[in-house]
């Protein structure tokens, strides 16, 4: 029965992952010479990957830079509110969470084109920071590494509150009471009790804003100038543009291959702390 259930879920993940996947690695394998009009020849070449790497590593590198950063300010901004929605919201819990799922009943790239109205240079917000000296009368927002940070950090946001609701509505509030009796004050209970329970909910949240943050391409072509390009903006030129398709796969599986590592480490280095918390 095991096997059962989980069979529709095998095939849809062969069908639409592991053949398109294998697809894409044979194409990273083709002559870097082909076309499309010529046709593309099998001859294995592996120096795909080496010429990615050599030419667009600093893409890759700030792919994850951005992606990290995203992460980080996801987790700082989405904890607080999840606590506050887990643990303090009462009956106004479910709006809350109505609230922090209802950019989704937008489209991703209209919320994208809402955040460059939003740090455009005639916007009130660049006024604002203006008026009060926090940028120079020439400065800006748009157009510049902050703009791509802030336009990641707020689509990916809710992929990082809700594992977080989800860990703290379960949290035992005897605990906290129980730490009070102990004279344990809010820091010490909230570093003590909340945050290793907490735990398993932060590690599937960095997970689930980290890898989509890292493979985003939108956000940089939009918010961002040609300086601040991340792997997914050459990997969309070379394959709609260029129409180098052996560059491209072999970029793609470097970017997947790069986050996949991260992952792992991560996941033995952090996810075991996790585990143990609970």
């Amino acid at each position: 029965m095991p096997y059962l259930l989980i069979l529709p879920a095998g095939l849809w993940l062969v069908l639409f992952f592991a053949v398109p996947a294998a697809e894409l690695f044979a194409t990273s394998l083709y002559d870097p010479a082909g076309s499309l009009v010529d046709g593309y020849a099998m001859t294995w070449a592996f120096g795909n990957y080496l010429d990615a790497l050599a030419e667009y590593w600093p893409q890759l590198l700030r792919s994850l830079a951005y992606a990290a950063v995203a992460t980080a300010a996801s987790l700082l901004l989405g904890f607080p509110l999840a606590y506050a929605i887990a643990l303090r919201a009462g009956r106004f819990r479910n709006v809350l969470l109505v609230a922090v799922v209802a950019p989704f009943f937008t489209s991703f790239l209209i919320r994208t084109l809402a955040w460059k109205a939003i740090l455009s240079d005639n916007g009130a917000l660049v006024a604002l920071l203006r008026d009060l000296h926090v940028l120079a009368p020439d400065g800006r927002l748009l157009a510049t590494p902050f703009a791509v940070v802030a336009g990641l950090t707020y689509n990916v946001l809710p992929f990082m509150v809700l594992p977080l609701y989800a860990s703290l509505e379960r949290l035992d509030r005897r605990l906290l009471e129980a730490a009070a009796d102990l004279y344990a004050g809010p820091a010490a209970t909230f570093r003590a009790v909340t945050l290793p329970l907490a735990a398993p909910g932060i590690v599937a949240g960095t997970l689930l804003t980290f890898i989509p943050a890292a493979g985003d391409y939108i956000n940089a072509q939009l918010l961002g100038t040609p300086g601040t390009a991340m792997a997914g903006n050459v990997i969309d030129s070379a394959f709609l543009i260029r129409l180098d398709y052996p560059q491209a796969a072999a970029l793609s599986f470097v970017l997947m291959a790069m986050i996949l590592v991260l992952v792992l480490v991560y996941l033995r280095r952090v996810g075991a702390t996790a585990v143990e918390a609970l």
